[in-house]
């Protein structure tokens, strides 16, 4: 899979701790708040990294925590949405996300990497609609935050 496309990057900056930030991507309750409608997280290389989405397009994606600092960053395996499962999951999970946290003058930097797509029209479609899913997450991720700290 050479030649695929350019992995998925989006940041948004969080004024928030880093450890109240880091906990978002690890505590499973906390991971309802904003990510998935259920979750299921051990934070440990190996550990299960399983979410599940409700609503018009439900899927689970049980992956597994592939690299984890804690506060400073976790990578885990991605499982696809029906619509891209034969492309993307099969015979097991080809992408990857990965999660970078670091300081910054405006607070935290949290930088999201979808990273592992091929080069078709198919993987295009698919990354694309990765992209606004995780661009739509991270915002609710930032508005989740701030009202957990602030009400």
């Amino acid at each position: 899979m050479n030649e695929g496309l350019d992995p998925i990057l989006i940041q948004v900056t969080v004024p928030l701790p880093v450890p109240m930030i880091y906990a978002a991507f690890t505590d499973p309750a906390k991971l309802k708040g904003w990510l998935a409608e259920d979750a299921q997280v051990d934070a440990k290389v190996g550990g299960p990294y399983r979410l599940s989405f409700r609503g018009e397009n439900p899927f689970e994606s049980p992956g597994t925590v592939l690299r984890i600092n804690p506060d400073v960053d976790i990578g885990f395996s991605w499982y696809a949405p029906k619509q891209y499962e034969r492309l993307m999951n099969h015979p097991k999970p080809r992408t990857e996300v990965y999660v970078r946290l670091q300081e910054s003058p405006e607070g935290v930097d949290i930088t999201l990497e979808h990273e592992g797509w091929g080069g078709t029209d198919e993987w295009e479609e698919a990354r694309s609609w990765h992209f606004h899913f995780w661009e739509a997450r991270l915002e609710r991720l930032k508005d989740y935050l701030i009202r957990a700290a602030y009400g």
